[in-house]
């Protein structure tokens, strides 16, 4: 009865005990090991992003003034090296900025303001137009049928006028946070301009110092690929918005550049926001011109959303920022999924700077900075002895 007698078990001698341990594999300790880890970092996940989302007046106009900061920079720092002081590189940074928004706000107004008595009377034409379609079979709708429509839409309105007033109560508190939210982003964007250094200086010392070389590293690599990003994201939105305002001003589409403006603050959101606001010049295609022109310009929505999936994603952006085009889709849909709007515009950058910071780490070319910073320590913590 040899077979029955434990490994490594002398004949005659006592059985070894049992242990527990002796049940488990060493490919399910491992697993195991693995397992905790992998929780506590899920929960550590888990409470950052419930800060995030419980701080998000104060997190999203950060994020946004860090945007800025890293498309302002490069301006900044050129403006330094040809001799100009800071401030005033600063200064002239910023007005530049304030003046291309500003103008951008300016001709969008004006072409509205141009656009609209041609809007007033081609919707009313279109509106006859649909109400000639109605009174004819299978739909025989009748004036005294729009009288009918007309009365019931104006009780809905008077009966539901406590939501309209709580919402205009919305509306105000919303404005509210927006001007709040924005002198965040004025504020911030201008101390992290004139004093982002020192304050990155700050969060490294907030690390142990055999760590701080690793995390200053990676950090100048994930600002690197910040500013690339910015950059790169905008050259993007700039095509996806001139081509679709050419289409839709080829066509006889009124308010194309508006439309073109609308598609390229859309554009920031890579692939999705193309798509999204393209629809909307499909919509007045189709209300204020007519069904061909719709058709045609949804072709060109989808050619310049093929353009933009097919040729600058994958060779502008894929190599500015060395994320994959299916990542870039997921982490939109995962960012929309998690913080609306806020979640899709962040999500691309976040994926692309974590990704540049954890290879740095990963790759370990810090370490020989670091042995240095450790000899630092030692050495001051060694005392010569005195007589």
């Amino acid at each position: 009865m040899s077979f029955l007698r434990p490994k490594n078990t002398a004949p005659g001698a006592a059985p070894a005990p049992f242990r527990g341990d002796d049940t488990v594999t060493n490919g399910m300790r491992i697993a195991g090991a693995w397992g905790w880890r992998i929780l506590v970092v899920a929960a550590c996940l888990a409470l950052v992003g419930w800060l995030i989302s419980t701080l998000s007046e104060i997190v999203v106009p950060f994020l946004i003034a860090l945007l800025i900061s890293a498309l302002l920079k490069p301006a900044v720092t050129a403006l330094i090296r040809h001799r100009w002081p800071r401030w005033l590189a600063i200064v002239v940074t910023l007005l530049a900025a304030i003046v291309v928004v500003g103008g951008l706000v300016l001709l969008v107004v004006e072409q509205i303001r141009s656009g609209l008595p041609t809007l007033e009377k081609e919707s009313t034409t279109r509106f006859d137009q649909i109400k000639s379609l109605l009174a004819g079979p299978p739909f025989n709708l009748t004036t005294s049928d729009y009288n009918g429509y007309l009365s019931s839409i104006t009780k809905a309105v008077q009966d539901s006028s406590k939501s309209i007033l709580s919402g205009a109560l919305s509306i105000g508190t919303t404005a509210g946070h927006l001007l709040t939210a924005s002198l965040l982003v004025f504020f911030a964007t201008i101390f992290m301009l004139i004093d982002g250094e020192n304050v990155w200086k700050w969060v490294t010392r907030l690390f142990p110092r055999r760590a701080r070389e690793a995390v200053d590293g990676a950090g100048q690599a994930g600002w690197h690929t910040l500013t690339t990003f910015v950059r790169v994201q905008i050259f993007v939105a700039a095509v996806n918005g001139v081509g679709i305002a050419l289409i839709a001003f080829f066509l006889g589409l009124p308010l194309s550049i508006p439309i073109g403006v609308i598609v390229f603050l859309a554009s920031f959101i890579p692939v999705v926001g193309a798509i999204v606001s393209g629809a909307f010049a499909v919509i007045i295609a189709l209300v204020f011109v007519g069904p061909l022109q719709a058709v045609i310009m949804l072709g060109g929505v989808l050619g310049v959303h093929l353009l933009e999936a097919h040729v600058l994603q994958p060779l502008v952006m894929g190599n500015a920022v060395r994320v994959h085009p299916l990542a870039v889709v997921f982490a939109v849909a995962g960012g929309s999924f998690v913080a609306g709007v806020p979640g899709a515009l962040f999500a691309v950058p976040t994926v692309a700077v974590l990704n540049v910071m954890i290879t740095y780490v990963g790759q370990g070319k810090w370490r020989g900075r670091n042995d240095r910073a450790a000899a630092e320590e030692t050495a001051e913590q060694v005392v010569p002895e005195t007589d």
